[in-house]
């Protein structure tokens, strides 16, 4: 069947509800029966997509599309739909095929496959011709005539030589029951004389035996060596195509570039560095879950079938979960980032030039310098948004919560920049100090330098630490505690927190680099307010946040 006629199927990658089934019916049916999951790399959580009977309802409509076509019954492979939606809200399928379709990768109104392939497609022609060789010298050396005349030899021989062995074993117990009976009725030269023609009958027929073994391994022996021979280049061709597989498989799995929900992306090679099954990567679940994350879709629910002839456990119409050898050890990375995105409502005010996030603990502010993949609040950004251009204008402590600044042009990022060097931000932060506090309000002062041997602590250094100052106000005493609010004037790493337990000789509660013991989930720390002048709206702008804690 010919590209073109599979058209007529679906003639877009994302295909409407109602291509497949009737959703006034269908979308009140969330029912699971089976979850794809997996642990995300990062946290160990456990991630979950659900495959529901609703999904199940649009998957047995793609069937009944497959089976209208006579070119689908004969090739048995495993088929997927997902479905997902569109940052508009609207629902939408995918829909993709395990290898290839028809002897082809692409094929309209179905995902394609995961890019890479195409770095290695001289190297992978290259070497199936080079397997295709190796297998067909196989073929030959399995198949050797010698083969078969050796064993038509072999068995004329041995029985040959068995019979021959049962007619002088039976002269032998004849000569026996002679010699008894010689004994019994001569003596002398008369017996002598006998037993030596009994005896010489013994070494004719020991001579006979030896000569014909010695026939039977002249002939026999030279076939040996050939079928030997051939079987030390079998080993030889095994080890070569063993060899080949691997290379092509390794050079596969470092092309092959798959993006979770989070806008990591890595190769097979990297996410599964002892090596996986050959075809990894062609799997329905892949291909959609990766199709969906580059595309900024989120997925709902997703089921795979199997359709056409049967192979081996694979009955048509039947749906499967992730295969284990192939899917299974990828989909913690795969799901990872499924609803955990920036939610609209951590959004605290945007525009066309900025955001501003109120970032939660525990979330890095940007990825780390050398880990571009990791987890971050500007990579969900660039994630959610699909703006690659998005740009944090300062920091916050992974540990610290609150009000975080991103540019969405490199004109805004400059201009807001140059605001936090010139000090024209006014920045404040809210925190819970460890201890009784008897000062109401000051200034702290302290010169803080980063030993470069022991980051990312800073310590206070006067020889040469850089100037950093802090004023503070306490809100109000909680217990053994007391509430403050920071206003930094310089911005210097870990500024509050070193001149909360030096300059304050308290340290923030939930801070254990810098020596709080307590047993608290979090640094209490929060960037509650940012005033700065607009860089375009030739206004001021107040943002605030609820501190959490």
């Amino acid at each position: 069947m010919e590209n073109q006629q599979l058209n007529h199927l679906f003639p877009a990658t994302l295909h409407p509800l109602a291509d497949f089934i009737d959703s006034n019916v269908a979308l009140n049916s969330s029912f699971i029966s089976y979850s794809y999951e997996g642990r995300c790399p990062h946290t160990g959580e456990l991630l979950r997509l659900p495959r529901t009977i609703l999904v199940e309802a649009i998957a047995v409509s793609l069937m009944k599309h497959l089976a209208s076509d006579e070119g689908y019954a004969c090739e048995g492979k495993m088929y997927g739909v997902l479905l997902v939606e569109l940052p508009s809200g609207e629902q939408r399928i995918i829909k993709a095929f395990s290898g290839l379709l028809n002897s082809q990768s692409l094929v309209a109104g179905w995902v394609p496959p995961i890019p890479g392939r195409e770095n290695v497609a001289v190297e992978e022609v290259q070497t199936l011709a080079q397997l295709e060789a190796i297998k067909q010298e196989l073929i030959s050396l399995q198949q050797l005539p010698e083969r078969q005349q050796y064993e038509i030899l072999a068995v004329e021989f041995q029985q040959k030589l068995q019979a021959m062995s049962a007619r002088h074993n039976q002269q032998k117990n004849q000569r026996q029951e002679q010699r008894r009976l010689l004994c019994e009725t001569l003596t002398g030269e008369a017996l002598s004389s006998t037993l030596a023609q009994l005896d010489e009958a013994s070494r004719r027929e020991g001579i006979e035996r030896r000569q014909y073994k010695r026939q039977r391994d002249a002939v026999l022996k030279p076939l040996q060596h050939i079928i030997a021979k051939a079987d030390a280049r079998i080993q030889e061709l095994k080890q070569e195509r063993k060899a080949l597989s691997r290379h092509l498989q390794a050079q596969m799995h470092a092309a092959y570039s798959l993006m979770n929900f989070f806008g990591q992306s890595l190769s097979l090679q990297q996410l599964m560095p002892n090596g996986l099954p050959t075809g990894t990567g062609d799997c329905c679940a892949p291909k959609l879950l990766h199709y969906a994350a580059t595309h900024h879709l989120k997925p709902l629910a997703m089921a795979e079938f199997w359709w056409g002839a049967s192979s081996g456990d694979k009955v048509q119409g039947e749906f499967y979960g992730a295969c284990v050898e192939r899917c299974q050890p990828l989909m913690g990375f795969l799901l990872s980032g499924i609803g955990q995105g920036i939610e609209q409502e951590a959004i605290i005010y945007q525009d066309e030039w900025l955001i501003a996030v109120d970032k939660p603990a525990g979330l890095l502010s940007v990825p780390g310098r050398y880990h571009k993949t990791q987890d971050s609040v500007l990579s969900r950004l660039r994630c959610g948004l699909g703006d690659s251009e998005l740009m944090a204008v300062h920091r916050l402590d992974q540990d610290t919560s609150g009000i975080l600044l991103i540019a969405r042009d490199r004109q805004t990022y400059k201009q807001l920049s140059q605001q936090f060097q010139q000090r024209q931000v006014n920045k404040i932060y809210e925190a819970i100090l460890a201890g009784f506090m008897t000062t109401k309000e000051g200034l702290i002062e302290l010169p803080l330098w980063g030993d470069p041997e022991n980051r990312p602590y800073q310590q206070v250094n006067w020889q040469y630490g850089k100037p950093s100052l802090t004023r503070f106000r306490v809100i109000s005493p909680e217990g053994n505690y007391t509430r403050v609010e920071f206003t930094p004037l310089t911005g210097r790493t870990h500024q509050l927190r070193v001149h909360a337990a030096v300059g304050l000789g308290i340290v923030i509660l939930g801070d254990r680099l810098y020596g709080c013991c307590a047993n608290v989930s979090r640094l209490h720390l929060h960037a509650r307010e940012l005033i700065f002048p607009h860089p375009y709206l030739a206004k001021a702008l107040h943002l605030q946040t609820k501190t959490p804690f």
